[in-house]
Order: structure tokens, then C-alpha cells, then sequence
């Protein structure tokens, strides 16, 4: 009598789950449509020309390396390069609009650097890149800023 209660409530519980499903379903596909609506109706937190300031070259003042920022596209990707002092392409590069500031990842795979990254933030105030630069070889993490060549 025990199995026949314990396999009658599993049924139970079966047939409820098997027959809610659908509308499970349909109300988590309605939700993540509504949510990617909502998301493609909100405008975007960053424009081209509020990258348009890092455009330039930098120096870092304690080595004398520097970044060149020729063109930024709307979604961050930035045409940049570095040199110390021969130049170098940044395997990635890229801004992004964080926090009401102005952040830049710059990675280098090449000329020894092997992954070797700068986290940047931009600071208006004294116009200045800063942040820290990770020597992936040494495994070493550097506080650095750059300033903008006038």
C-alpha cells in the first residue's frame, strides 16, 4: 500500500510538471523576448565622440613608452600602437565607458610582451591616462600613468 501512495504522488507530480511546462515556457520565452526588447529600445552608453578625446599620442614619463590613438569606432575598438621605442600593434585595444569614466584595455602578444597588459581610466581633470600595467613575463603589476604629447 506504501508504493502504491509513494508511486501515485510521483505520477502526480509528474503529470503537473509535464502538463504546466508549456506555459513555463512560453512565459520564460515571453520574459527574455520582453527583456531583449528592452534592451535593444535603450541607447547606448557610449558614443564614438566620447572616445574622441583619447585621441593623440601618450608618454609614460618614467620610460619614455609611448601610445599612439589614431581612431576609435562607436563600439571602443581603438587604432592604436606602442612603442618602446619600436612600435608595436596592441593584440587588442579597446574603450569603454564604465562608471560615468572613459576605460581602456590595451593588450601586447608581441616584441616579448606575451601578453602583457595596461588597464587605463582617463582623467579628465589633469588629462592623464593612469592605471596599471601588468608585465605578463615577470608577472609583475605596475601602477603607471601616461600623459598626452602636446
Amino acid at each position: 500500500m506504501k508504493n502504491f501512495a509513494v508511486r501515485m504522488l510521483l505520477a502526480l507530480v509528474l503529470g503537473f510538471g509535464i502538463c504546466a511546462w508549456p506555459a513555463i515556457s512560453a512565459d520564460t520565452v515571453a520574459a527574455d523576448t520582453k527583456g531583449a526588447a528592452v534592451q535593444a529600445e535603450m541607447p547606448s552608453t557610449a558614443t564614438e565622440s566620447d572616445f574622441d578625446i583619447l585621441l593623440g599620442q601618450w608618454v609614460r614619463p618614467d620610460g619614455g613608452y609611448t601610445i599612439t590613438i589614431q581612431g576609435v569606432d562607436p563600439d571602443g575598438k581603438l587604432d592604436a600602437a606602442y612603442a618602446n621605442p619600436a612600435r608595436l600593434p596592441f593584440a587588442e585595444a579597446r574603450a569603454s565607458l564604465r562608471d560615468d569614466a572613459i576605460k581602456i584595455f590595451l593588450e601586447l602578444r608581441a616584441g616579448g610582451y606575451n601578453g602583457s597588459t595596461y588597464n587605463l581610466t582617463y582623467d579628465p581633470a589633469i588629462d592623464v591616462l593612469r592605471g596599471v600595467y601588468y608585465q605578463a613575463v615577470a608577472q609583475q603589476k605596475f601602477d603607471v600613468y601616461f600623459k598626452r604629447v602636446k
